[in-house]
């Protein structure tokens, strides 16, 4: 069975930072990998206040599946801090418009 082809998800901005690290963490720490998009989802209703239904229009996404992408990023960040692990972006299924 194969399933509806993914749709890009609309970037605005490209995330100036690649990778998180825990300092006070000994040895060598495992990593959580943040996708571009679930950065992009974390900017716009974490940082810039939006709403989901206008955040979901912002990336050219269903409100269904941004509510996906944005618990995803929240589920690796919140276990990274948990954890004391790296978080690199890096990733994902996207396209950048301005």
């Amino acid at each position: 069975m194969i399933g509806r082809p993914k749709k890009s998800r609309i970037v605005r901005k490209d995330p100036d930072t690649k990778q998180f690290s825990p300092r006070g963490h000994r040895g060598r720490p495992g990593y959580n990998e943040l996708k571009i998009e679930e950065v992009e989802a974390i900017r716009l209703i974490d940082h810039m206040g939006l709403k989901q239904a206008e955040a979901a229009g912002s990336m050219g996404i269903s409100q269904q599946t941004f509510s996906r992408v944005l618990r995803n990023a929240r589920k690796s960040i919140g276990e990274a801090l948990v954890l004391g692990r790296i978080i690199r972006i890096s990733g994902g299924d996207f396209k950048i418009e301005k």
